[in-house]
Formats: C-alpha cells, structure tokens, sequence
C-alpha cells in the first residue's frame, strides 16, 4: 500500500523547489511497453495490472542549492514532463522521467549534470482564470539557438473542488524519488514534501505533441484514463531532493 506521506530524507537535503498548479494526466498502457525505457535494475510498476504514462505539468519556484539562498533571477517558472514508473529490487517506487520541458536553462543543465535528467528548454506558459475554474498550460521546444521549434503541448483542464484521495490517486502521484541512468549507473534519488493536495477535474483541450515524441502518439489521441489537479490557487509546498545514489 502507498502512504501519502513521504519518509524522511536518508540524508542531508541537496536541492529545494516549491511545486505548485500542478495538473496530472494519465493513461494506462501495457507493462511491457515501457520495460525497455527503464533504466537497468528497475521494472514497471503497474495498478490494477497496467503501466502508466503521465503528462505532468506545474509551476516551480524558489529553486535553491542548499544550504544557499533561491537562486537569483530564476524567479517562477513552468515545467511539464512525460514519465512513467517504476519499482527496484529494493521496493522503491519512484517516477522515470522521459523529458522534463523547462522554461530556463539554468535548472536544465543543472539538472542534467547532477542526476542526468532529460531535461529540455522550452517556451512555456500558464494561464489560470479562478473563477472559471480553469487552468492552460503550452510549450514549445527550443532549438540551441532559443528560438522554438521542436515538439510542444496544450493543455487546458476544468479544476474541481472534490478532494481526491484513492489507491490510484496515491499510485500516480506519491512517488518520493525518481530512478535515472547517469553515467552509465542506474542512480536513486529521493524527495520529500507534503501529501499532494489533489482534487477532480477534466480535460476541456488538449493538443499534444511530447506524447509522441516519446513513443506515446497514440494515447493523446484518446482520453487520459486519470484526470487530477491540485486546487487552483494552492500555495503549494516546499520539495527537499536529496543526493543520489547507485542501485546496487
């Protein structure tokens, strides 16, 4: 069974960021279409008997290398990424991302030397309208030379206000670490942070193209299986990564 709540950290935490506006969708696709694409050492980790590809995005703020203050002018900026799950030898369960799309390239190198993420630079931007209750995110890759031109998405979602709280709610989101292979290692690295807040909500728009860029095309093309969001307007809450480890 999957807690909502995340352990504490082994060790002294690396990196911080706040999460926040996060919009989770999720279709369900067979084991065996993503045991390839994990890194060696981890297998899919499956709900009612299926593997799950995500198209996650969400704002992050406030990213700090600590003990150090936020780092300057980095400010609040967009993210979506395409993952899946998995699970180790030792029973963590943790996300594989496929490619992370961020707004600045300071993070997106950061992150590619200190874990090896996927990570990309991108155009993204968010618009959320409260009182219509919804939420729009869009992306477009950026070449080397910045200007955007590669594979990009819209999303656009109708954001209850039914708290959600179930196994499945727990399987797609409660994840405290993510697997990666970096320098030729299969690497653990952990998070903590609060239990997601999530509630309800639909997809009213959604034009994608990082699905296919990763092999998905087809899942855009129906709807996701699993549609959550965190309540608009939800300060969101501080994450704390800690320094990676080699499975094994």
């Amino acid at each position: 069974m999957i807690e909502p709540d995340a352990p504490r950290l082994a060790g002294r935490p690396v990196l911080s960021q706040r999460w926040s506006d996060a919009v989770f969708l999720h279709w369900r696709v067979a084991p065996q279409r993503i045991a390839h694409m994990l890194p060696p050492g981890v297998r899919p980790d499956t709900f009612d008997g299926s593997a799950w590809v995500g198209l996650v995005p969400f704002v992050l703020s406030e990213f700090r290398f600590l003990p150090l203050p936020p780092v300057p002018l980095l400010g609040t900026f967009a993210e979506i990424n395409v993952r899946t799950y998995g699970v180790d030898a030792d029973g963590r369960r943790g996300v594989v991302f496929r490619t992370l799309e961020a707004e600045h390239l300071v993070p997106v190198l950061t992150a590619r030397g200190i874990f090896g993420l996927p990570y990309r630079w991108a155009q993204i931007g968010m618009r959320m309208d409260r009182p219509a209750g919804t939420i729009e995110y869009r992306s477009r890759r950026r070449r080397p030379d910045g200007r955007p031109s590669g594979p990009g998405t819209r999303i656009a979602v109708h954001v209850g206000t039914d708290p959600v709280d179930t196994p499945l709610s727990r399987f797609l989101t409660a994840r405290w670490g993510f697997h990666e292979r970096h320098l030729g290692r299969t690497r653990w690295a952990a998070n903590e942070h609060p239990a997601w807040p999530l509630v309800d909500a639909r997809v009213t728009h959604l034009r994608d193209g990082l699905l296919a860029d990763q092999g998905f095309a087809d899942l855009a093309q129906r709807p996701p299986d699993s549609v959550l969001a965190m309540p608009l307007g939800h300060p969101g809450f501080i994450t704390h990564f800690g320094a990676p480890t080699t499975l094994g």
